[in-house]
């Protein structure tokens, strides 16, 4: 039971470092950074998160699994992470941010596949179901990336570099914590996974079938949605503070607080996946994420912070379903349909589409849409949100035609057990 809730903690901390700038990064920059094209900055800075994502955590994995222990990589890695995400909150222009991220990226994304692994060394030492026992676990985390925003938001940071300092702090509360954690000692003998493996790349022979090949393109896609509202969601809905009609509306005041329910959504959606992968199968899933990306963002378009504001929320709702239904789904469609011995390396190349190429295509595309549709520094977010509802609405529909699959039931009977 200890370790259990030592690795609660650890989760919690692991969430509550991201969950303190993530989601208010884009705002602030719209604040505090007055440039042209800032949208396309904007995009740049978050698309970093794809760059980094693409080979350190491959990197990470190598030295945790040959020269030191992995609780110790772990706790480096978050104390670099917040040296850099504390030189961001110094920068004085969208150009030095953008390294400043790249910077925390190469060192907080590998993290999140570290501290799996931490937990599932540990669990699997103490002769735990890591099955059963790591998703009450990591749904912490989840709940540690909401509590962050909320004190940013409530703590009036979100508009300034303290956000920064206050991720700095806990960065390091994190690294010390994690160098407290029972040992994870390296494996001498381990099979030796290459560099190529841990990306996914020896993975690449799935797209030898027409269908993997398929499925991998559109998540390639879709991972370009995924970052949009976490770009811009802040900043569009702090853009209304310029009317007097909403400037003193809660949406406005507290717009991190608003798009936490997001966060709040998915630890709901997350626990109907067994029920729809069941009845339904990957390719209506798949299908019902895309159009909840398609309403995630009309509803942005069409809400606002006063009468609109019940579209603002139910937006809010949609994206567990939409950022659930893709991520968690299609990971499982892709672990049944690897080799047992492509596991590892098709879960790699998953990651490199969804969260690595499709994460940084992702927001270079977004960044040039919001400049588009802005004239003397003025957003016009409405037609900036249905032009990302097309874009979902089209690889929609692409995706219902092309993708062929026939849903067998007993395809997913262990997820339920």
């Amino acid at each position: 039971m200890q370790i259990k809730i030592r690795l609660t903690a650890m989760s919690f901390l692991q969430f509550f470092v991201w969950g303190a700038w993530l989601i208010s990064l884009g705002g602030y920059m719209f604040m505090n950074f007055k440039e042209d094209n800032i949208g396309s900055k904007i995009g740049a800075t978050y698309g970093t998160m794809g760059i980094a994502s693409l080979f350190m955590p491959a990197i990470m994995g190598i030295i945790a699994d040959r020269f030191l222990r992995a609780e110790l990589v772990l706790g480096i890695c978050h104390l670099l992470a917040g040296g850099f995400i504390y030189y961001a909150g110094t920068v004085t222009n969208a150009s030095q941010m953008i390294y400043a991220i790249f910077f925390v990226s190469c060192f907080y994304m590998p993290t999140i596949a570290l501290s799996n692994s931490v937990s599932y060394s540990l669990l699997s030492k103490n002769k735990f179901d890591i099955q059963k026992t790591f998703a009450p676990i990591r749904v912490w985390g989840t709940v540690g990336f909401i509590v962050a925003e909320w004190v940013v938001d409530l703590m009036g940071w979100s508009g300034n570099s303290k956000q920064f300092t206050f991720a700095a702090v806990f960065e390091i509360i994190t690294a010390i914590y994690c160098f407290t954690m029972p040992s994870v000692p390296v494996i001498k003998n381990a099979e030796s996974k290459t560099f190529i493996s841990r990306l996914g790349l020896d993975a690449f022979t799935l797209f030898k079938e027409s269908r993997m090949a398929i499925f991998f393109l559109f998540a390639m896609f879709l991972g370009a949605a995924l970052q949009i509202t976490n770009m811009f969601g802040s900043g569009f809905l702090q853009s209304f503070a310029s009317n007097p009609i909403y400037a003193d509306t809660f949406a406005v005041k507290h717009s991190v607080v608003l798009i936490s329910l997001s966060q709040i959504s998915e630890t709901v959606f997350i626990l109907a996946i067994p029920f729809f992968l069941k009845r339904y199968g990957i390719k209506a899933v798949m299908l019902m994420s895309m159009v909840a990306w398609v309403l995630r963002f009309g509803l942005f378009g069409i809400g606002n912070p006063g009468n609109g504001l019940p579209w603002l929320v139910l937006s809010m709702i949609v994206y567990g379903m939409a950022f659930d239904f893709f991520n968690i789904s299609g990971s499982l469609f892709v672990d049944k349909e690897a080799s047992p011995t492509m596991r590892n390396s098709a879960q790699g190349l998953f990651m490199v589409m969804t969260n690595g190429l499709g994460a940084f295509l992702g927001g270079i595309f977004a960044g040039k849409v919001v400049d588009f549709f802005t004239t003397e520094g003025i957003v016009n977010w409405s037609y900036t949100w249905f032009a990302f509802a097309a874009y979902s609405l089209i690889l929609t529909l692409l995706f219902w035609i092309l993708f062929k699959y026939k849903h067998n039931p007993e395809d997913v009977k262990d997820f339920n057990h």
